[in-house]
């Protein structure tokens, strides 16, 4: 892969053209940081609130990002052709090796939200060595259901698309209040996203089939995800139902399920600097991280006490000669402190 790549791509897959925008450079021999976004919105509207979040941009300095825009929802995406087939579920993380193999890119730790979140689990079941590790917002695990499809359609017929995606993306006191948030972003998703092509996608999303994955133990044979998991969801988010059964399916020795007070349906809008704050324990659970800078002498915030939880839980011991570029360590997610040696029986639980 050339130095940098910064900027935007369109990268041709076996399921059609992706667009894809990447962020920096490969650094060593760490993971990309990929980012796949919810229906109704793209990498954009998905992403910016929290990507340019100043201590976000503190992390993404020592990795390359990229952001997948599933096709047709990018902003100036042309129409998609009478009688185009929009790909599956299945298929849209079949076209993400492409991206992989495209830019040389060794393995990836991917963000997604909703849709998003659900393609990135797809895409780690089917090429698990490609995943270092998931941070899955407001991920539903479950396919829809004849009654489901069924009052998709109809509400169809009597609503506006931005009308039946909004109740996806936020809480219902959200929708009730018709806050700032919820009026800007019927807005931006009527007028940045060509609707015939958010249609299809909206289509297919609610036709997908149940992630076929379940905790060891649970059914014969059973697969899961291998990967280091966190799970993210706000309080009455209209997932919340969905990410509590998906925590159901994962090792509880590799799973975090972090639900966020105060942050309705989108927490990486609408509380960035805590979501930020959790991802940087995250990856310095997977030992890419060495170090977090502790802002205190400098008046910054400092880590709340369910953050430190989730560092004391998560987080690899790392020696001082530690570095930035270090090597792998995704076995060493426990804790070394003497409350936690062994002990990690069940998944780590965080409120904040």
């Amino acid at each position: 892969m050339p130095e940098c790549w910064d900027g935007e791509h369109d990268i041709d897959t076996p399921y059609g053209m992706l667009h894809v925008v990447i962020r920096g450079a490969p650094k060593g021999n760490k993971p990309a940081i990929l980012t796949y976004h919810d229906v109704g919105l793209n990498h954009k509207l998905c992403f910016n609130t929290l990507f340019h979040n100043e201590d976000m941009r503190e992390i993404t300095k020592h990795f390359v990002v990229c952001h997948v825009d599933a096709p047709g929802q990018h902003i100036g995406a042309p129409q998609m052709p009478p009688g185009y087939q929009y790909p599956t579920m299945d298929q849209l993380a079949g076209m993400l090796p492409s991206v992989v193999q495209h830019f040389g890119f060794k393995s990836i730790v991917g963000i997604g939200v909703g849709a998003g979140a659900y393609i990135l689990a797809k895409f780690a079941l089917i090429f698990p060595d490609l995943v270092e590790g998931l941070v899955l917002l407001n991920i539903d695990p479950n396919g829809k259901g004849w009654i489901d499809w069924a009052a998709t359609k109809l509400s169809g017929l009597t609503s506006t698309l931005p009308d039946m995606v909004l109740p996806h993306l936020f809480s219902q006191e959200e929708l009730m209040n018709n806050t700032e948030l919820v009026q800007s972003y019927r807005q931006q998703i009527n007028n940045t996203i060509n609707q015939f092509n958010l249609q299809l996608f909206w289509n297919m999303y609610n036709s997908r089939r149940d992630l076929e994955m379940n905790r060891s133990g649970t059914v014969l044979n059973a697969k899961t995800l291998r990967c280091p998991v966190m799970l993210v969801v706000g309080d009455n988010a209209p997932a919340e139902e969905g990410v509590v059964e998906c925590n159901s399916k994962l090792d509880p020795t590799n799973t975090t399920f972090l639900k966020m007070a105060d942050s309705g349906g989108l927490p990486q809008i609408t509380q960035p600097g805590k979501l930020t704050e959790a991802f940087k324990y995250f990856l310095q659970g997977m030992g890419y991280i060495a170090y977090i800078k502790d802002r205190r002498m400098s008046g910054g915030p400092v880590p709340s006490a369910s953050m430190t939880r989730l560092a004391r839980s998560r987080t690899a011991s790392l020696t001082s000669g530690g570095s930035m570029d270090g090597s792998r360590n995704r076995a060493c997610t426990h804790s070394d402190s003497s409350e936690g040696v062994g002990q990690v029986s069940h998944t780590m639980e965080v409120s904040c």
